[in-house]
């Protein structure tokens, strides 16, 4: 990412932390919402959601939506499912 903005790894750490931000942050962050919306908007397989967000495997997938949103993936499209 650093590269990308040309600018110093050193210097993109901090000052995200002026903002009170961490690169991890702002990349889960953004994973939490490309996931939420895939497994709303699409029929695509959890696997190959977890593939796409750059998951090792999809149980790493799992364990972080749960983290980010209290409900496992499938427990998630579950849910949605039931409410339309």
């Amino acid at each position: 990412m650093s590269r990308e903005l040309q600018t110093p790894a050193s210097t993109l750490r901090r000052k995200l932390s002026q903002e009170g931000q961490s690169y991890q942050a702002i990349k889960d962050n953004l994973r939490r919402d490309l996931a939420i919306n895939y497994l709303s908007g699409s029929s695509r397989s959890i696997e190959d959601i977890a593939i796409s967000l750059g998951f090792a495997d999809p149980s790493a997938f799992h364990r972080a939506f749960k983290k980010w949103t209290g409900n496992s993936p499938g427990e998630h499209r579950r849910t949605l499912s039931a409410l339309e």
